[in-house]
């Protein structure tokens, strides 16, 4: 069962760069406010059965905080906020209009996999750690 109350943050299981930005907030995230599941996963599909969200092709990452979610930098903006400290203050990138902040997201998401490489199957959590992902 997925409790949609939690920050949960949606990403791309095979993506060498989601993968390290999902060890990059668990890092910063002691307190555990954040849960993780690949888009890939079951868990991902029943989260994103929500109208106007759609899981098949999508390959941004994903925040969703109860029944809110955001998507591509605007999901990535609300997750530095909510780690604190100095990550908080990236946040004024919010004021940049969305569509300006989401081409910048949408080109380098778009060389991902070129840049960074990519797993041929999602990441599998530590022990430790796999109470944080669904």
């Amino acid at each position: 069962m997925v409790d949609r109350n939690e920050n949960i943050v949606l990403f791309d299981g095979v993506c060498n760069l989601c993968n390290g930005l999902v060890r990059f907030i668990i890092k910063r995230d002691p307190a555990g406010k954040f849960k993780f599941a690949s888009l890939q996963s079951e868990a991902a599909l029943v989260l994103l059965e929500k109208p106007g969200v759609s899981g098949s092709g999508l390959d941004s990452i994903v925040l969703i905080t109860g029944n809110e979610y955001y998507l591509k930098s605007t999901a990535a903006l609300k997750i530095l906020r909510e780690l604190g400290g100095f990550w908080k203050l990236f946040y004024f990138f919010i004021l940049i209009p969305r569509v300006v902040r989401d081409f910048v997201y949408d080109m380098i998401a778009k060389s991902r996999y070129t840049i960074f490489g990519r797993k041929d199957e999602c990441m599998v959590p530590t022990p430790e750690l796999k109470n944080r992902f669904l």
